[in-house]
């Protein structure tokens, strides 16, 4: 497993992208089991997640990144695209992740 140490760098929000849904706040024990498996954001759904405490794992499933991973830490925020497999890993210690999920105008 590689380690990116720039997790919002890989993609950017389309520059009319507008919230329509906020979940969390989670802590470790609170966070949806789906989201430690390999998952992916409907066609037309952008997610940012927001680490709010501790430190959480960003793992890229997509073909070319399998096992692409980002440590990510407090004030961080990775943004995922629609389509793209991914899940989360939490590593020892506590931890308090948002998801916003965003959808840009047609």
């Amino acid at each position: 497993m590689t380690v990116d140490t720039q997790p919002a760098a890989r993609f950017s929000l389309p520059p009319d992208a507008r919230a329509y849904r906020r979940i969390g706040p989670f802590d470790r024990t609170s966070l949806p089991k789906g989201l430690l498996h390999e998952h992916r954001l409907k066609a037309g759904t952008w997610g940012v997640l927001r680490i709010l405490y501790g430190n959480i794992r960003f793992v890229w499933d997509d073909a070319g990144h399998e096992h692409e991973a980002a440590l990510v830490g407090p004030a961080q925020s990775v943004i995922i695209p629609p389509g793209v497999s991914h899940h989360l890993e939490i590593p020892a210690g506590d931890v308090v992740v948002e998801i916003e999920f965003l959808e840009a105008e047609a």
